[in-house]
């Protein structure tokens, strides 16, 4: 039983420290997808359309290389940029206007070109192939204010429990441990 006990103890200790660890992953993501935050040059954005299908699965997470040339940019280079509401949109190249120091860009599953060209000021980065298949679901819902409710809660209430019933343990085995002194002295 105490062996039991032991392991049981343990595999809850291992799955705590994977919970944290999972949450300070997330969180470090989630704080990368919210702002300029670059590890080596790069920056990890959510996709969550499927206008660059199938090149680009929604709920991915894809890597952009930050600092890129813009003048050398060309057609099917796919790029990341900021439309004028806003918004973070991946899509491809069709064309580009070097004297206007702008791109027209396009989904590739979509029938027409974006409406509005994209100025080269507007150009976040440029996506270069690196792709984590719908992770992309898991970082929106992270950096969603339930998420981080949930995040924050539940390795709450697990070591909540997990100490609870650790406590009751050591209560228990000294409960027995007294009973088992009294009925040694009584003899």
């Amino acid at each position: 039983m105490k062996k039991s006990i032991r392991i049981f103890n343990n595999l809850l200790t291992i799955l705590l420290f994977v919970a944290l660890l999972f949450v300070l992953i997330s969180v470090f993501f989630s704080n990368m997808n919210n702002d300029e935050t670059n590890i080596f040059g790069y920056q990890f954005k959510s996709v969550l359309s499927g206008s660059m299908e199938p090149n680009i699965k929604t709920g991915s997470i894809i890597a952009i290389k930050s600092d890129v040339n813009k003048e050398e940019l060309n057609r099917d280079d796919i790029i990341t940029f900021l439309t004028e509401d806003n918004t973070v949109v991946t899509h491809r190249i069709v064309e580009t206007d070097k004297t206007k120091n702008q791109f027209i860009t396009k989904g590739d599953s979509n029938s027409a070109n974006d409406i509005s060209p994209v100025s080269y000021e507007n150009v976040i980065g440029e996506y270069h192939g690196f792709t984590i298949p719908l992770m992309g679901y898991l970082l929106h819902f992270i950096s969603s204010d339930m998420g981080k409710i949930i995040l924050l809660i539940t390795p709450g209430i697990i070591l909540i429990i997990h100490s609870f019933i650790i406590f009751l343990i050591i209560v228990r085995h000294l409960s027995h441990s007294q009973s088992k002194t009294n009925n040694e002295g009584n003899t």
